[in-house]
This record gives C-alpha cells, sequence and structure tokens, in this order.
C-alpha cells in the first residue's frame, strides 16, 4: 500500500511540472529498474505492475500523458518494479476501456487515468476489475454517469475557478486590459477556469478602477493544436489582445505559435508553463518567453492530502469518494511564485497572497458554476465578448 502512496505521489508531483494530447503489443511502453527515462519498446504480455492509459493525444504531449507517464517511470525505476503507459487506439470510451483491460492482462494491480475523458471508462472498469486500485485526476464523479466510485477507485478534482480567478485579477492588476480567454472544450473544468479568469479580472478593474477591461472569450471546440486555433489567436493578438488565458492542452501550442508571431503575452494552465517559455527560448524556437503566469492546480498537494491515511494502509479512507480541492483546504490552486516563473511588472508576491487569504478564509467566494449557459455578472468596467 505504501509503494501504490508513493507511485501516487511520484505520479502527480510530475504532473504538477507540466500541462500545455489494438493489443497491448501495439499500444504499451514500459520500464524496468534499468531503463532511463526514454522509454523501451515492450511487446505483447509484459509484465505490468503500474499502468498509465494515456488520455487523447500523444506521450510527449507536454501536458497530462507526458508528465503523468515520467512519474511513473521515476517510481517503478525507484522500486524495481515495471511500469507500462497504454494508449487508446481512438477517442472513445471502447478504446479506453480495451488498454485497461490489456493492463490487467498484462498483471497490473495500480492504474492511474487523468482527464474526464475517462469516466464511462472507470465507471466499468472499477466493477470488472475490484481487486484493481484506480487513480483518477481529474475525473469527478458525475463524469461517471449513472455510477459511483467504488471501494477501488479514488477521484481527484480541483477548484478551478479559485485558479482563474487569481490569474484574471493579477493580469488586470499588473495592468494588461485587454484579454482572451482561449478554451478547448465545453467542458465543466475548463468553463470554471473560464468563469473564474472573468470574475478575477472584473474585481481587478473594479479595485484599481480600470474601466475599460475587454475580454474575448471563445471555445475552440477541441484540444487538439490547430492552424484554425492559431488563425483565430493571430487575429485577436493583431487588434489588439495583450494576453490570452489558453486552457485546454495542445490547444496552447496553438497560441504559443500565434503570440510568438505577434509578440504577444499568455497564461499557461493546470501547471507552471514557464518552463516552455524558458525552453523555447533556450533551443530557438521562441523570441521570447510569452508567460507571464500560469493558473496551476497543486496536484501533489491535494494527493499527499486525499492519500495521508494510505500512509498508514487505509485505502478505504480516501476510496469511493471524489475529493475536491481548493485554497480552503490548503495551496491546492494558485500561481507559481518561483522568481523565474513570477514575471508581473508591478503585481506583487505580497498581493497575490493578500488575495489567496481573502479565498482561503471565506471573505472572497468565487463563483463556481460550469454551466456554459449562465455567464458571470460583470460590472461596467469589463465587457466580455462571448464568441459562438
Amino acid at each position: 500500500m505504501k509503494k501504490f502512496l508513493a507511485f501516487v505521489m511520484a505520479a502527480s508531483m510530475a504532473l504538477s511540472l507540466a500541462a500545455c494530447g489494438g493489443s497491448s503489443a501495439s499500444t504499451a511502453t514500459s520500464t524496468t529498474t534499468e531503463a532511463t527515462s526514454e522509454a523501451a519498446a515492450s511487446t505483447s504480455g509484459s509484465k505490468t505492475d503500474v499502468a498509465f492509459v494515456t488520455d487523447v493525444g500523444n506521450i510527449d504531449d507536454q501536458s497530462f500523458n507526458q508528465y503523468t507517464w515520467q512519474g511513473v517511470q521515476d517510481f517503478c525505476s525507484a522500486n524495481s518494479l515495471n511500469a507500462n503507459y497504454y494508449r487508446p487506439t481512438e477517442d472513445s470510451d471502447a478504446a479506453r476501456l480495451e488498454q485497461m483491460d490489456n493492463a490487467v492482462n498484462d498483471g497490473a494491480k495500480s492504474i492511474v487515468v487523468a482527464g474526464y475523458l475517462f469516466g464511462n471508462a472507470i465507471a466499468e472498469a472499477q466493477e470488472k476489475y475490484p481487486d484493481v486500485q484506480f487513480l483518477a485526476l481529474d475525473v469527478s464523479a458525475s463524469d461517471l454517469g449513472d455510477k459511483a466510485p467504488t471501494a477501488n477507485t479514488a477521484l481527484i478534482t480541483y477548484k478551478e475557478e479559485q485558479a482563474g480567478y487569481l490569474a484574471g485579477y493579477a493580469a488586470v492588476y499588473d495592468g494588461y486590459k485587454e484579454l482572451g480567454f482561449l478554451g478547448g472544450m465545453a467542458v465543466p473544468a475548463v468553463i470554471r477556469y473560464g468563469y473564474g479568469f472573468v470574475q478575477g479580472a472584473d474585481a481587478a478593474a473594479k479595485e484599481i478602477g480600470a474601466t475599460d477591461v475587454n475580454i474575448k472569450y471563445w471555445y475552440s471546440g477541441g484540444f487538439a493544436a490547430t492552424d484554425e486555433v492559431k488563425n483565430k489567436m493571430d487575429g485577436w493578438y493583431s487588434e489588439g489582445t495583450e494576453v490570452v488565458f489558453a486552457c485546454g492542452g495542445p490547444v496552447c501550442q496553438s497560441c504559443d505559435a500565434a503570440a510568438q508571431a505577434n509578440g504577444g503575452k499568455m497564461i499557461g494552465v493546470d501547471v507552471d508553463q514557464n518552463y516552455i517559455g524558458v525552453n523555447g527560448v533556450a533551443d530557438g524556437s521562441f523570441a521570447y518567453n510569452p508567460f507571464i503566469t500560469s493558473a496551476m492546480k497543486g496536484l501533489t498537494e491535494a494527493v499527499n492530502t486525499a492519500l495521508s491515511d494510505i500512509d498508514a494502509g487505509e485505502w478505504g479512507d480516501i476510496a469511493a469518494s471524489n475529493g475536491n480541492f481548493g485554497l480552503e483546504d490548503g495551496d491546492y490552486v494558485g500561481l507559481p511564485t518561483a522568481d523565474d516563473s513570477w514575471n508581473f511588472k508591478t503585481f506583487t508576491k505580497d498581493e497575490y497572497e493578500t488575495l489567496k487569504t481573502k479565498i482561503a478564509s471565506g471573505e472572497l467566494v468565487v463563483d463556481n458554476s460550469s454551466d456554459d449557459a449562465t455567464k458571470p455578472t460583470v460590472s461596467e468596467f469589463t465587457t466580455v465578448n462571448y464568441i459562438q
């Protein structure tokens, strides 16, 4: 049990580093204690202790897939265990479940997934394999449809609206008035990020008396990086948008490209994405680092708290539940405060901590609606253009 806890913590720590995407013979890749961070090809039937079933996209997507897998590799290398990742052959519940089947057939006793798309597959797999422990990050109870998490499943979600609020507030307080929100699909987590962003931007506008804050708001309809998204972002930046909160995994890569072409700024999502800009400048693919901040989920902190009882051998204390974490519970959402990631011009860390404290104490409550049809109320200081 303690090894499972350690695995979960390692995977979640890796998740906190980035987020911006057949048969087991064709889709499984393994690592052992002899392996480096580069995964070696696996063959059908290779033993699996810990499995990761990937989300939509490639294992090197600079998002949940890549960094969850890195965490699995690191843990298994340190504990003489075999790890495999299993990539669904298509974006469907059947394909995701097929890879869970393959993982179990290869011997997996612990399976980790990340993303709401796994809801239906988890709902079925948890009953099909009652002796396998499932950890589902960013999967809520509602994603399981008419099923509930069983005794072998733990769901962990986050209060994205609070992270979005902090990012929107900080951007406007720092002097940006022309903002954009680029969402992938209008799913609950993305909606909460976006609506929180709008609320925070409006609150800062009222506080500092910025009477002309404008926000363009658009869901691209998918999470893939496409020419359509890049062209849309090119248009926003050329029309004067200063900073875009890009929320939707690989879709942020289209925003990266548009920002670089137009001298624009960006806000990252889920984890501290400042490293993307830093690495881009270092390898020559970026002319400058476009990231002013990132709206983050404290994945490590939330998992550590949720699984604290496992360390004492009590999986049952978090199983069959959906832990939802925000600032009331600790530093489970927020902005990066490392010096090399704090890229604001005037907004200070002290001002940021004061704002966080207000949310944590309940003095400031961020609306957590995820109903796409019910938009946040804003003051006369802010105009939001919801683009269809």
